[in-house]
């Protein structure tokens, strides 16, 4: 029996390629960050995976519920309990066996690294917190990559291009209450509170459609080097079906405006390394006795009740602790945490391997002595990372 005639050449892409200013192998040679696999990213995943970006990364902490089946293309009845961001990698797969996708279920806060994102040529945000979106901005300027916020709640939304580091960027545009926003999130001692986690925010599957459009649209045209409209928002009314567009005022003292340049290759990795292999390896490369590893997430070494005296060691970073977890088993009362954000060779600290310090996988960062100052990369991690796709969860 012969193929019917509407079944013509093998190429999937064929029709993108009309568009006159396509690069199909552009985008196979792509490499895309998604942060986030819920209604939003669902949609913006479904969109990269039809047009061939040849390396997908996905990044979610969370668990498919029966609540995200009406939002998620991407998530089956069957899938209940399963990892978000790995069901949405095996899914792209399904759709496009032309894509190279890898889902971690982690949290973009405390186990991303910098060499991963400096690898990636853009950044998608489908977060639902002020906390994440600033993070990923940071994340986006240290190391130069440009990247795309999207929002939605009910049938709005909105979308934010942000392209490092002459355009105006997420905290730029943040107000008071924004930060008054974040600050609640914690408790007095700093610790994430449990109910404000679990809120959740209303939205249409339709919605997420539309914003998602929008996002992969943006992200097309970052990489076939097309003009974009960074450091603005787009403004979406679903009630009325209108939209507008403003421009967020550039701030020249913005705490995000922090650019790194190129780090140097280290060969060692957070997984096996320890702080005074790092510290030994920064005097014996370029001299000196007096090396610190700065921190950037504060590392909770230890939580100590000062009603009881009780002590529980932690060995986590700070942002992973909730309140939950702060309270006292023996006699209920609110701890106190027991922080270290820098690191010497005289440290205790200084036998703890770098993971167990809160620093992600293939990582970049900062060692000082008096005088000098080293953007170290531990590219140990690399192959695991970007080409093996090992777990990047968790402290170990």
């Amino acid at each position: 029996m012969t193929n019917p005639d509407w079944i013509i050449g093998d190429d999937r892409y064929e029709r993108l390629r009309l568009i006159a200013w396509w690069d199909q192998e552009k985008l196979a040679r792509a490499k895309v960050l998604v942060v986030g696999a819920g209604a939003l990213g669902n949609e913006v995943l479904k969109n990269l995976a039809l047009l061939g970006i040849g390396h997908i990364y996905v990044i979610d902490f969370d668990r498919i519920e029966t609540s995200n089946l009406t939002r998620a293309v991407l998530f089956r009845h069957r899938d209940c309990g399963r990892s978000k961001a790995e069901t949405a990698a095996a899914a792209l797969v399904d759709l496009n066996p032309d894509c190279r996708v890898t889902g971690w279920e982690a949290d973009v806060i405390n186990d991303v690294g910098l060499g991963l994102v400096r690898e990636v040529d853009v950044i998608i945000g489908c977060l639902d917190n002020r906390e994440a979106r600033l993070w990923v901005n940071r994340l986006s300027w240290k190391a130069g990559v440009p990247w795309i916020d999207g929002g939605i709640q009910e049938i709005n939304g909105v979308v934010k291009v942000f392209q490092p580091p002459n355009s105006a960027c997420y905290e730029c545009g943040m107000t008071e209450n924004d930060y008054r926003l974040i600050n609640l999130r914690y408790s007095c001692p700093l610790l994430k509170r449990d109910d404000i986690l679990a809120g959740r925010v209303p939205t249409a599957p339709t919605i997420s459609s539309i914003i998602a459009g929008v996002q992969t649209q943006e992200a097309l045209k970052l990489l076939h080097g097309l003009k974009v409209d960074a450091g603005s928002i787009l403004v979406f009314n679903g009630a009325t079906n209108q939209s507008y567009t403003t421009a967020i005022q550039r701030k020249e003292d913005c705490l995000s405006h922090e650019s790194w340049g190129d780090p140097i290759a280290s060969g060692l990795s957070a997984e096996t390394h320890r702080v005074s292999d790092l510290l030994n390896w920064a005097g014996e490369t370029y001299g000196g006795d007096s090396w610190v590893l700065h921190l950037d997430r504060d590392l909770v070494v230890a939580m100590a009740c000062p009603e009881c005296g009780q002590r529980q060691e932690q060995l986590r970073p700070m942002s992973s602790l909730s309140v939950s977890q702060g309270h006292c088993s023996n006699c209920g009362q609110m701890m106190v945490s027991e922080r270290v954000h820098r690191i010497d060779k005289h440290d205790r600290w200084g036998t703890l391997r770098l993971r167990q310090a809160g620093i992600p996988l293939y990582d970049i960062v900062r060692l000082t002595d008096a005088e000098r100052e080293l953007l170290v990369l531990l590219d140990g991690d690399r192959r695991g990372v970007m080409v093996e796709g090992i777990p990047l969860r968790g402290a170990i």
